[in-house]
């Protein structure tokens, strides 16, 4: 399984039966923009687009590469619903605590503590919780992308019934938890084999890199990936 970071919280899964793009927050990305990649090269032969929530530096380039490639659009109902409205044809939605079976990957919606309001047409507009989501390759292993969240002693539900070997991690503080909770969650709830922070660098009010968090961990587990450079886990 291949994984590759396009900076911000977006994530694509490559499993070799297919191709899952999560948040594809491309376009006015500056982690992304400044990697020169053409956005048509990232979304290539993507099968599936999943997202977390609704706010823009999550949503973001959806609805066009859902048009592009044809891929079917997982998200949370209401979520779903708007995505719809806006011409994406075809759409996965579900809820807190649901489970979605993809044929080459389960994905299961499991709590965030985030805001997950957007602004449409000048008014904010609900488009459903805010989730992190669990996505269980079979043969392979289980990615646990945590979505905008503060630490929650529930975390540890979630890998009592996942056990996910992947984390990607929020770790840019002010919106999401910072490099110092961000390591607590990860070293009391989890045994992560691979650890990516996300979250950070995009915008000033962000932590500008990694390197807080990776000092916090002490731990062999953190990879911080080259923005469009996959690797292996």
């Amino acid at each position: 399984m291949k994984i590759t970071w396009f900076g911000h919280s977006c994530f694509r899964i490559d499993t070799g039966a297919c191709s899952i793009l999560i948040d594809p927050f491309l376009t006015h990305n500056a982690t992304f923009e400044k990697s020169g990649i053409k956005l048509s090269d990232a979304v290539k032969d993507v099968t599936h687009v999943a997202l977390t929530h609704g706010h823009e530096d999550h949503l973001g380039d959806t609805v066009e590469i859902c048009k592009e490639t044809g891929a079917p659009l997982i998200a949370v109902h209401e979520l779903a619903t708007y995505l719809a409205s806006r011409g994406v044809d075809r759409v996965d939605g579900g809820n807190t605590g649901g489970t979605l079976f993809h044929g080459h990957f389960d994905l299961t919606f499991v709590p965030a503590w985030h805001s997950a309001s957007n602004m449409v047409d000048g008014r904010p507009v609900y488009l459903g919780a805010c989730c992190g989501l669990v996505i269980a390759v079979k043969g392979g292993k289980t990615v646990y992308h945590m979505g905008d969240t503060a630490i929650f002693s529930d975390m540890a539900l979630i890998n009592e019934l996942h056990r996910p070997e992947i984390g990607f991690v929020p770790i840019g503080d002010r919106y999401t938890m910072g490099a110092k909770i961000a390591a607590l969650a990860c070293r009391r709830f989890f045994q992560f084999e691979t650890i990516v922070p996300c979250h950070y660098g995009t915008f000033p009010l962000l932590d500008p890199t990694a390197d807080r968090f990776v000092g916090e961990m002490d731990s062999r587990a953190v990879v911080v990936p080259k923005v469009g450079v996959p690797f292996e886990v």
